[in-house]
């Protein structure tokens, strides 16, 4: 199998079990291909010495899957350097909470055991896609998490006016907007009061940012019908966040938002449960009492 292998370029931690992932893929004849960066950090920062058949920048490359090892952020930049290749993304967990990235570093030796025994299942994860005339939006405007639009300079809120496939919904007073995917559900949506989506559910939540109005509340959506926002704010500019990265954009610049035309492959081990990791992961349900 030919592997490609992305990985968290800022804290060592997170990638000092890399050299265990490397002698697992080798002792399996596994054709290595390593982003150049990582590559870079793993040989001068950490001092390992990787083997590498093959090392590529931005998305120029191939594989049967791609391993991304270090946390979610770490995970989401790899699904954005795969794109709408089709390449199956391995997670491999070792950040902090790890939805994504959910294979500890403790599994490893077992779920590359699995994954040359083809005993792994993929899920089909969907992915917002914006459309819009800033050209610098433009250039990565896909987003496996949520796409959120957020006030920048100014204590005041911002007036984002919402129509769902043209039809008004409101107009939103608040620091901002989150549009998010299933997948992200549990990510930045969930720590402003937006609800938890199962994976597979075809739908897109709208969850406001601290709303000036106790009668505004998340809503989900149909994941097929398009989202138009037409932002005000008193500084004349807002940001938009593309899971994560964020750029200024002009005030009198309409979004539109709406699922791209691919999804992102991502791999699970056989036996995992989405409710188990609610469970695990973020102490879902759990009761002190008990």
């Amino acid at each position: 199998m030919k592997f490609a292998i992305f990985g968290n370029t800022y804290q060592a931690k997170k990638s000092s079990h890399a050299a265990t992932l490397f002698n697992l893929l080798e002792k399996h004849g596994a054709e290595i291909c390593v982003c150049r960066e990582f590559h870079r950090f793993l040989k001068s920062d950490l001092k390992l010495n990787v083997k590498a058949d093959n090392l590529f920048d931005e998305d120029y490359f191939d594989a049967d899957m791609v391993i991304s090892i270090g946390g979610d952020g770490t995970f989401l930049k790899a699904a954005r350097r795969v794109g709408n290749k089709g390449i199956p993304i391995l997670g491999i967990n070792t950040g902090r909470l790890g939805f994504l990235a959910d294979v500890s570093p403790e599994e490893m030796e077992e779920t590359i055991e699995e994954i040359y025994q083809n005993h792994y299942t993929v899920e089909e994860r969907s992915v917002l896609q914006l459309l819009c005339d800033d050209k610098h939006l433009q250039d990565s405007p896909y987003a496996l998490n949520e796409i959120a639009v957020l006030k920048r300079d100014s204590s005041s809120m911002i007036s984002i006016r919402t129509a769902i496939n043209g039809a008004h919904l409101t107009t939103y007073q608040a620091d901002g907007l989150i549009i998010a995917t299933p997948t992200g559900s549990t990510a930045y949506s969930l720590s402003v009061g937006g609800p938890i989506i199962v994976p597979h559910s075809k739908t897109i939540a709208i969850t406001p940012v601290a709303p000036h109005s106790l009668n505004v509340r998340p809503i989900v959506i149909c994941d097929d019908w398009e989202i138009t926002l037409d932002v005000e704010s008193r500084s004349h500019n807002f940001l938009v966040a593309i899971d994560g990265s964020s750029e200024t954009c002009k005030e009198t610049t309409r979004l539109t938002i709406r699922r791209a035309d691919y999804s992102i492959k991502v791999v699970k081990r056989f036996n995992h449960i989405f409710f188990d990791t609610l469970r695990t992961k973020m102490m879902w349900g759990a009761d002190s009492r008990v």
